[in-house]
């Protein structure tokens, strides 16, 4: 992998909103499923991401994108963020990577109005229903 210590720093820094909400949901009480939640769906987005790598050079039935990108939406981005770098794959995938970044801004966003907004954006959404 080029550029290992540039892409760890990238990971770090992209996670940093999600861990640090997280753990501060956990610290005030209120519930420990949004870290739990990120590492469970990391867990099999990586998995994922393997066997569907796997199947791919096997010539096999592969993994449909909305299956993983559905698991990337629940949490898992930065398992599969890790999994497209160590397998190269879904790198290259233009309409893939698209929809990918464009869910990681969706919980960058979210912890955003969690941390520093105090969920005004999730509230006005909700209210509009």
């Amino acid at each position: 992998m080029r550029g290992l210590r540039f892409k760890l720093l990238a990971l770090l820094v992209l996670c940093a909103m999600p861990i640090g909400g997280s753990v501060s949901v956990l610290l005030t009480g209120v519930s420990p499923l949004p870290l739990l939640a990120y590492g469970v769906a990391s867990l099999l987005a990586f998995g994922l991401y393997r066997y569907d790598k796997q199947q791919a050079k096997a010539g096999q039935w592969r993994t449909p994108e909305k299956i993983l990108h559905g698991v990337e939406l629940l949490g898992g981005w930065p398992g599969a963020l890790v999994a497209q770098q160590m397998f190269r794959h879904k790198t290259r995938k233009l309409s893939y990577q698209l929809l990918f970044w464009l869910i990681v801004v969706v919980h960058q966003v979210v912890w955003v109005d969690v941390l520093f907004l105090n969920m005004s954006f999730i509230h006005r959404l909700l209210l509009q229903q």
